[in-house]
């Protein structure tokens, strides 16, 4: 079916937190030097960042572009129930949040109005199920996509020509379990993604050990399940991220403290899962660590993964043409519980949301090692389940 002019012509552009680049592969190791794709201009020393935060709403911030310092600034938004997970339209214009606190979960819009203020873009809209924990804009912009994870399910809602969120057009509720009896009692879908090429829609689940693909369709918003890839039995998969070719995807795996390598066919959207490696350096024991958020560079040399009881952020080498990955080394996450981390549209800096400290910790990432150095003190604010620079 066609999709909808007025919807894709308002929110063109790629999904979610930023669009990853499309440089190609690098399988040489850290030590050498290796010039990525140029940096994007930055023409402005401050943009808005945003924090969805537990217990505050949805709080307005400030970043250097050069050193990542943040600064509290007006332009929040207060009265929404714990918007742990954030996305922006990929015209920059609209931001989407989660809404908690309900028996069942929500989506919502807010125009983003001169110097970052926010305001309300229509009603909130039901996802369906318990517990939203994530969403994503599909590439196409007409669509909203979302995960809850206390009942296991995945909806999608259409996006209106003013960037408000309409009428849930899918659902899927997913069904089964895993080994470990106190996670996986049942099914947890903690993400929604769209590949790179918006060929796909995938939803991992943690209480299923499954990563399902799905097409959407983008005239009617429905969702139809095309395949299923397991993990390695009690990994508890969390969150993915694609390679900006889309060749491959890796997933963090929440309960066994790894990450795992997917080879990804564009064309079926069937994944193929390759090797795990741990999250943690040799000698350090797993017990108590819980694997949260993982993004790319925009070069696809690097993969960082958050690290909750460990409190770090590992950065992973990139090898073998994308099919694996290499523990390169973690630095301190800058407090504690790093629940989401991200890195700003240039790709210059990494933020990590440390929900149990409330702090935002910030660093540099070395354009040529992907090496990630602390600036400056962590930043202190309410307790956050995202950060979203623009």
């Amino acid at each position: 079916m066609p999709s909808r002019p007025t919807r894709r012509a308002v929110l063109l552009g790629a999904a979610g937190l930023g669009a990853l680049g499309t440089a190609g592969i690098s399988t040489a190791g850290t030590g050498t030097a290796h010039a990525g794709p140029p940096r994007t201009a930055r023409p402005l020393a401050s943009r808005p960042l945003y924090l969805g935060t537990y217990g505050q709403g949805i709080l307005a911030c400030t970043y250097d572009t050069e050193t990542g310092a943040l600064a509290a600034a007006d332009g929040g938004f207060g009265d929404v129930t714990n918007p742990d997970f954030l996305a922006l339209s990929p015209a920059g214009g609209v931001l989407y949040s989660t809404v908690g606190g309900g028996a069942e979960g929500g989506v919502r819009a807010y125009a983003i109005g001169a110097d970052g203020v926010l305001s309300a873009l229509g009603g909130v809209q039901s996802t369906g199920g318990a517990g939203v924990t994530h969403l994503s804009v599909h590439p196409g912009g007409g669509y909203l996509l979302s995960a809850n994870y206390s009942s296991g399910s995945v909806a999608a809602h259409a996006i209106e020509a003013d960037g408000s969120v309409g009428e849930r057009t899918g659902f899927v509720q997913h069904s089964g379990s895993g080994p470990d009896p106190d996670r996986q009692e049942g099914p947890h879908a903690h993400q929604i993604v769209t590949d790179p090429a918006g060929g796909f829609v995938y939803a991992v689940d943690l209480g299923t050990d499954s990563v399902y693909t799905y097409a959407l369709d983008t005239g009617s918003g429905a969702l139809s399940a095309v395949s299923e890839v397991k993990s390695v039995p009690g990994a508890g998969p969390r969150h993915m991220v694609f390679h900006p070719r889309g060749t491959h995807a890796y997933v963090a795996n929440e309960l066994d403290s790894t990450v795992t390598a997917y080879a990804h066919d564009a064309a079926t959207g069937a994944l193929t899962r390759l090797a795990s490696v741990p999250t943690l350096p040799d000698g350090v024991d797993p017990e108590g660590n819980y694997p949260a958020e993982i993004t790319i560079s925009a070069d696809g040399r690097f993969v960082y993964l958050s690290n909750r009881g460990h409190d770090s952020v590992a950065r992973l080498a990139v090898e073998d043409g994308g099919a694996a990955l290499r523990l390169v080394d973690t630095v301190p996450c800058g407090g504690n519980w790093p629940r989401h981390i991200t890195l700003s549209p240039d790709g210059a800096l990494l933020y990590s949301a440390n929900e149990r400290g409330r702090t935002i910790g910030v660093f540099t990432v070395d354009a040529d090692t992907g090496a990630l150095t602390a600036s400056g003190e962590p930043f202190a604010t309410a307790s956050t389940g995202c950060v979203l620079p623009t």
